[in-house]
C-alpha cells in the first residue's frame, strides 16, 4: 500500500503527462451527461458520443426525452449495448427530473442515488464534472490502475475502492485523478501488456518494481545454468 506522499507523488506525475484531464463523453447538460454515463455502461466512450449525437438531435431537452417512450429511445441508444434496460432507465430518469426536480438534475450526491440506473459512479462523475464538488470515479481503469500501482491492495468492489482513495487521495485532487487514470489505462496501462518501459509513474509502481525483482532473481539463477551447461561440455 502507498503512503499519502507517494500518491501525492504519482498524482503530480500524472498531472504533467495529462494536463488536460476531462470526461470524454460529450455533454453540454447535465442531464446529457446523465443520459450518456448511463449509456456508457459495457460501451466505449467513443460509441456512446456518437448515439447521443443523434439521440439529443431528436430529444433536446429533459422534457421532449422525458416525453418520448422507452421503445422510441431504444431504437436510436440500441448500439450501445443493453438498450431495453438502458432506455428504461433513461426514461423513468428524465422523467423523474420533470416530476419531482423540475427539470433540473439534482446536485446532492444521495439524492442522484435515487434516480433510475445511477449509481455511485455515474453520480460521483456527475457532482465532479458538473457541479465541481469532490469525487472518485471508480471505473474499470481506476480500479485496475490502482491496485497495479499498489494505491489499493486486491480490491475489485468499485465502492470499497472509492473509500480506500478517499482515505488518500485530496478531495480536490479526486476527480481530476480518476480522469487522468481513465487516459494513462487507455495510452499505456492497458488491461492486456502494459507499456511499463513508457510508464510515467513505473518508479512508484507495485507492479513493476516486483517484475523488476523477479527479473533479477532470474538472472542469476540463468549464469548458474549456462556456466553448469558449459562445465559439462567441458567434462565431456
Amino acid at each position: 500500500m502507498k503512503t499519502k506522499k507517494e500518491v501525492l507523488e504519482i498524482i503530480r506525475l500524472l498531472k504533467e503527462e495529462y494536463p488536460l484531464a476531462e470526461c470524454t463523453l460529450d455533454y453540454d447538460h447535465a442531464w446529457q451527461l446523465l443520459v450518456s454515463v448511463r449509456l456508457a455502461a459495457q460501451c466505449t466512450d467513443a460509441r456512446v458520443n456518437v448515439v447521443t449525437e443523434e439521440l439529443f438531435a431528436k430529444y433536446p431537452s429533459v422534457a421532449a426525452l422525458a416525453a418520448a417512450t422507452p421503445e422510441e429511445i431504444e431504437e436510436i441508444v440500441r448500439p450501445c449495448g443493453l438498450g431495453h434496460s438502458k432506455a428504461r432507465d433513461i426514461s423513468l430518469a428524465m422523467r423523474m427530473l420533470m416530476r419531482d426536480f423540475g427539470g433540473k438534475v439534482p446536485d446532492d450526491f444521495d439524492t442522484l442515488l435515487t434516480l433510475p440506473g445511477v449509481g455511485r459512479k455515474s453520480a460521483n462523475l456527475i457532482m465532479g464534472d458538473v457541479f465541481g464538488k469532490p469525487a472518485i470515479v471508480t471505473d474499470t481503469h481506476c480500479i485496475r490502475l490502482c491496485n497495479r500501482m499498489g494505491i489499493v491492495k486486491d480490491l475489485k468492489e468499485p465502492k470499497k475502492v472509492e473509500m480506500a482513495l478517499w482515505k488518500v487521495i485530496p478531495p480536490q485532487e479526486g476527480n481530476d485523478f480518476c480522469h487522468r487514470l481513465v487516459l494513462h489505462g487507455r495510452a499505456v496501462c492497458t488491461a492486456r501488456s502494459p507499456k511499463c518501459e513508457i510508464c510515467c509513474v513505473k518508479e512508484l509502481c507495485s507492479s513493476y518494481r516486483d517484475a523488476q525483482k523477479a527479473a533479477a532473481k532470474k538472472k542469476p539463477e540463468a549464469k548458474k545454468k549456462t556456466a553448469a551447461a558449459s562445465n559439462a561440455e567441458q567434462t565431456v
